[in-house]
C-alpha cells in the first residue's frame, strides 16, 4: 500500500471474512505504513467510552482516550508512526444506542471529518429493551444503524468504516440466558450484513471472546458480561489491531 492512496480503500479493499483472529498476536512487531496524515474516530457506547475524560476531546489526548480498548489501539498506533500525522479520538458515550449516536452526529462525527470511523454499538439497544424502558427492537437497530451510514458516508464519502460486532458473555456472568440467548443474535447478524452491504470491515468480537473462553474464564475477560476487563479490552484492541493491519498489508 501506498501512502497516496485513496483512503477510503484504506480498508473498504479487503474482507474480513477469512481472517482467523488469533487471540494473540505479534502486533507489536508490525509497523503499519499509514498515510501520511489519517484521522480515526472511535463511536460506541460504555465500552468505547471506557471511562474517558470528556472534558479532554483533543485529537490524542491521553485522559480523553478512556481506559479501555480505544487507548491500547492508539497507543500502538501512536508509538509506531511518530512520522505520521495521525489524530485519534475517542467520542463513545455510556448508555448510548443508536439513536443517541445519531443526535450527536453532526458535533461528534461529521464535524471531525474522519478518514476512519469504528463503530462499535448495540448491546443498549437490546438490553435498554428488557430493563430500561426502551422500545426498540431489531428493527428499530437496523433501521437506525443504516440511517445513521447513510448519513456519514453522505457527507464524507471517502470514509472507511470499522464496524465491531456487539457481544455478550452469558456463562458465568450474572446476565439471565434468555431472552439474551433467543434475541441477541440478530442484532449480531444485522451487525454483520450492515458491515457487508455497506463494505464495511466487520470485527467478530464475539469469536474473539468465545475462543478466549477456552484460556480462562467470563469473569476474567468480561466479569459482568458486557463490559470487558483489562485483558478483555486489549483481547478488544488486538482484534481491531489485526482487522487494521491486515487490510493494510
Amino acid at each position: 500500500m501506498t501512502k497516496t492512496m485513496n483512503r477510503r480503500t484504506l480498508i473498504r479493499s479487503a474482507t474480513l471474512a477469512g481472517l482467523s483472529f488469533p487471540i494473540f498476536s505479534t502486533l507489536h512487531q508490525k509497523v503499519a505504513n499509514l498515510p501520511d496524515d489519517l484521522c480515526i474516530l472511535f463511536q460506541g457506547d460504555s465500552i468505547t467510552d471506557a471511562g474517558r475524560d470528556k472534558g479532554r476531546y483533543y485529537g490524542n489526548d491521553n485522559w480523553g482516550m478512556g481506559q479501555g480498548y480505544v487507548r491500547h489501539v492508539v497507543t500502538e498506533l501512536l508509538g509506531l508512526n511518530p512520522t505520521t500525522n495521525l489524530r485519534c479520538y475517542n467520542r463513545g458515550i455510556s448508555g448510548n444506542k443508536v439513536f443517541q449516536l445519531a443526535e450527536r452526529w453532526e458535533e461528534d462525527c461529521l464535524m471531525l471529518k474522519p478518514d476512519v470511523l469504528s463503530v462499535l454499538i448495540g448491546v443498549n439497544d437490546f438490553w435498554h429493551s428488557l430493563s430500561h424502558g426502551y422500545e426498540g427492537n431489531v428493527d428499530t437497530y437496523e433501521r437506525d444503524l443504516r440511517a445513521l451510514l447513510d448519513r456519514t458516508i453522505k457527507a464524507l464519502p471517502e470514509i472507511t468504516i470499522i464496524i465491531g460486532e456487539p457481544f455478550v458473555l452469558l456463562e458465568g456472568s450474572a446476565i439471565e440466558r434468555d431472552p439474551w440467548s433467543r434475541k441477541f443474535p440478530a442484532y449480531q447478524a444485522i451487525s454483520r450484513e450492515i458491515a457487508d452491504e455497506y463494505k464495511a470491515v466487520f470485527i467478530p468480537y464475539q469469536q474473539i471472546f468465545n475462543r478466549a473462553l477456552d484460556l480462562a474464564d467470563t469473569s476474567y475477560w468480561c466479569p459482568d458480561g458486557v463490559h470487558p476487563s483489562m485483558a478483555g479490552n486489549y483481547l478488544m484492541a488486538n482484534g481491531w489491531l489485526e482487522a487494521f493491519y491486515s487490510v493494510l498489508e
